[in-house]
């Protein structure tokens, strides 16, 4: 018999936060009921912070054990990218989805990973945390992807093909075939 995998069997997150230089939301998504009202959520917000905001997590990511979790994080400019998960889950798991969102991120904000930029296009960080992880289930991992992804979600029909990269042209031609194939 062909056995499936459980829930269980496949990594999983529990939260992944995005933190201005205060500890102050950016963006964040929980896919668990550990912390069930939004007071539980900000101070576990507030404890990540102060448990790692004396660390250098600039160059790569660093992990750490909090409230009986895995929390691995990284820092950018005035940013903190964080990703929990259960103390038994694979770290190095964690920290994939962590450079996964690091990396969507990045490209999504054309390499201007800053405050004042990533609340200008804070709809599209919250797209990126949909094409990663799907109600604590990992999707997808790899940044261009994630952020090939994102950007085929906004793209405008009606702006010039000039202002369009290549991948949104292509998308929008190829969802024009589509509906011109349909009718």
């Amino acid at each position: 018999m062909a056995s499936f995998l459980g829930r269980n069997d496949c990594p999983t997150v529990k939260n992944i936060l995005l933190l201005d230089s205060e500890g102050k939301r950016v963006a964040v998504r929980y896919y668990s009921d550990d912390w069930p009202t939004n007071a539980a959520k900000l101070a576990y917000e507030k404890s990540v912070f102060t448990k790692t905001q004396k660390t250098n997590a600039r160059a790569e990511a660093e992990i750490i054990i909090l409230e009986n979790r895995i929390v691995v994080y990284r820092f950018v400019q005035d940013l903190h990218f964080f990703v929990t998960g259960e103390d038994d889950e694979n770290e190095l798991m964690l920290a994939t989805v962590l450079q996964g969102f690091f990396d969507g991120v990045t490209l999504v904000l054309r390499n201007n990973v800053d405050l004042r930029e990533a609340l200008e296009n804070l709809d599209l960080i919250l797209l990126c945390f949909d094409e990663i992880v799907d109600r604590g289930i990992v999707l997808e991992t790899d940044g261009s992807i994630i952020a090939g992804k994102v950007a085929s979600h906004s793209i405008d029909d009606n702006s010039p093909l000039s202002e369009q990269t290549i991948s949104q042209a292509l998308a929008a031609a190829r969802e024009h075939l589509t509906r011109s194939l349909l009718r």
